[in-house]
């Protein structure tokens, strides 16, 4: 019998970095829309064609300079030992979020990927976030839960922001496959297509200054804005 070569083993951080990222997480994604809902309602997404032009505009507009440049952020300070910088990150990230319902989903999203990194992926800056929490000092931000939870497993932000980003591509796709309606294949297409978004995502968010968190196109602002106030509604924001 030939020899066999030995597969090689991968990175420690894997795993977790796949579970963290599937879309199977109870984190709540699957209750927001971020705004599509309300160019749906108004018929300005309504296919496949339009569905991926919006996705490119909310990942490329809003999330890059959102979520995105607050997860590097938080990683840097984590790495200088700084948790009163990423404290007031957290307060930062949260303020940023204008349209009500938007902060309201970050926080929910926050406080679930609180619950599920302490239990499963436990670290001592997630236990004292907690404490923040709980004390009324930091709201709970998706993006600064994430962030801990990944610092904690030697993520490193490399593969963290692509990560973050097509996952969340990922659950806006699974709302839209149900709510335009499109088609399972027509999603996979639309994910297929992100792959060049996501990488110029993640390297867009390594060139941004701290003071351009929050810096974010009017339209998607308003329409997040707009479906507060939406007579019929299948989600959250």
């Amino acid at each position: 019998m030939g020899s066999q070569e030995v597969p090689p083993v991968p990175p420690s951080y894997l795993l977790p970095l796949l579970q963290l990222c599937d879309s199977a997480l109870p984190n709540g994604a699957f209750s927001h829309s971020f705004g599509l809902e309300t160019y749906l309602a108004r018929g300005v997404v309504h296919d496949e064609e339009g569905f991926t032009a919006w996705l490119r505009q909310f990942i490329g507009q809003q999330l890059v300079y959102s979520d995105g440049l607050a997860l590097r952020l938080v990683i840097e300070a984590l790495e200088r030992g700084a948790l009163a910088e990423v404290w007031e990150l957290d307060r930062r990230v949260t303020a940023q979020a204008l349209p009500l319902q938007l902060r309201g989903a970050g926080i929910k999203m926050g406080l679930r990927m609180v619950e599920i990194g302490s239990g499963i992926f436990p670290t001592p800056e997630l236990d004292e976030y907690s404490a923040q929490i709980s004390a009324g000092r930091c709201a709970g931000h998706t993006a600064v839960a994430f962030a801990l939870t990944a610092h904690g497993l030697r993520i490193p932000l490399a593969q963290l922001l692509p990560a973050y980003f097509f996952s969340t591509a990922t659950s806006l796709t699974q709302n839209a496959v149900r709510a335009i309606p499109l088609g399972q294949t027509a999603g996979q297409r639309v994910l297929r297509l992100m792959h060049d978004d996501v990488a110029a995502a993640a390297t867009a968010v390594m060139t941004l200054e701290p003071g351009d968190l929050g810096a974010v196109a009017p339209g998607l602002e308003i329409a997040q804005m707009r479906h507060e106030y939406q007579r019929a509604r299948m989600f959250m924001s």
